[in-house]
């Protein structure tokens, strides 16, 4: 019975390998590009978290669960360090369209489901007893999917000089939105104090408002040069 919800909970995750074998990149043969992205996302974290224990160590214990928003910003300016990180990831990465985009999203992404929620999925859902802590955890998953692919599709678009002058603020603010939403959303889940399934669904319905305004703006610019 634990090994059949574990395999509920890995069966979850399959929009990973649909993203992968049905977006073009199974043809190219890009899996090691996605390795490649993956190994930027772990010195990334690596980078983050010597940062975050060297000069922002807060005393304020995680278990108490109250929502720290001084500690918040300070966890999310240094995911600045994450654009850094894609950023380094296009450059690295040849090609171009939306294959780059989604090597780079889906590398990040799949890198960041093995290392935070592999062990946890392994240990916890093949444990004696139930629970939907690890349904929940992999729906959230595939929400991450949709935004680390948004995102590099922003910093793509940021770095473009032939984007128009007028959308430049937008895909900023855009930016901003994504760095900073463990203030401002988990701030506001945080107040309303709503559930954990309806939490998944807001997560879930804001990457997708980010997502459907980032395409439309990067299928513009693509119409724009012929991609």
């Amino acid at each position: 019975m634990t090994l059949y919800h574990f395999g509920n909970c890995v069966a979850l995750l399959t929009p990973y390998y649909f993203t992968y074998k049905y977006s073009g990149l199974s043809e190219y043969g890009a899996f090691w590009k996605c390795v490649q992205a993956g190994g930027i996302y772990i010195f990334t974290q690596l980078v983050k978290m010597l940062v975050l224990a060297t000069f922002f160590y807060s005393d304020a214990p995680s278990s108490s669960g109250e929502f720290n928003f001084f500690a918040e910003i300070l966890r999310c300016s240094m995911d600045i360090a994450d654009l850094l990180g894609f950023a380094l990831i296009l450059s690295r990465i040849p090609g171009k369209g939306h294959s780059k985009l989604i090597t780079a999203g889906l590398g990040w992404a799949t890198a960041e489901v093995i290392l935070s929620r592999g062990i946890m999925l392994w240990v916890g859902a093949r444990g004696t007893e139930f629970s939907w802590i690890y349904i929940l955890k992999c729906l959230e998953s595939n929400v991450l999917l949709v935004q680390h692919i948004t995102t590099a599709t922003l910093i793509w678009l940021f770095t473009r000089h032939d984007l128009n002058k007028a959308l430049k603020p937008l895909v900023s603010l855009l930016l901003a939105v994504t760095v900073f939403k463990g203030v401002w959303l988990e701030g506001m889940l945080h107040i309303l104090t709503i559930g954990p399934w309806l939490t998944v669904a807001v997560k879930a319905l804001v990457a997708a408002v980010i997502g459907f305004c980032t395409l439309h703006i990067y299928s513009g610019l693509a119409q724009q040069i012929g991609i």
